[in-house]
C-alpha cells in the first residue's frame, strides 16, 4: 500500500485536479499505468483486498474509473474474469513444474 499511496500523491501533483495524470485528456503515463488495471482488478478479486479504494485513494480510484470508461480504452482493458482465469491457469502451470 505504500507504493499505491506514493502513486496517489503523484496523481495529485501531476494531475493538478484534472481527470488524468497529464491533465484533462489521456496521456502517455495514463496509458502505461492503465495497462495494469486489468491485473490490478483481478488481484483485488482474487485476494479480497481493495487496492484502489474511494476513501483511501480517491484520486486513483476516480482516475481508474474515468480511464476505464473512456471510449478509447474501455474495449481494450481485459475483463477481470478473463484475467482471473489466466492467473489461475498460470499458477497451476507453475505448481505443476
Amino acid at each position: 500500500m505504500e507504493g499505491i499511496m506514493l502513486l496517489e500523491d503523484a496523481f495529485a501533483k501531476c494531475g493538478k485536479g484534472e481527470d488524468f495524470f497529464g491533465g484533462d485528456t489521456i496521456g502517455y503515463l495514463d496509458i502505461i499505468l492503465g495497462g495494469f488495471l486489468g491485473w490490478l482488478r483481478a488481484m483485488e478479486k482474487m485476494t479480497d483486498l481493495k487496492i484502489l479504494d474511494a476513501t483511501k485513494t480517491p484520486g486513483l480510484f476516480g482516475w481508474a474509473h474515468r480511464f476505464g470508461s473512456n471510449a478509447a480504452v474501455k474495449d481494450v482493458i481485459p475483463k477481470t474474469e478473463k484475467v482471473v482465469e489466466l492467473a489461475k491457469t498460470l499458477a497451476a502451470v507453475a505448481r505443476a513444474k
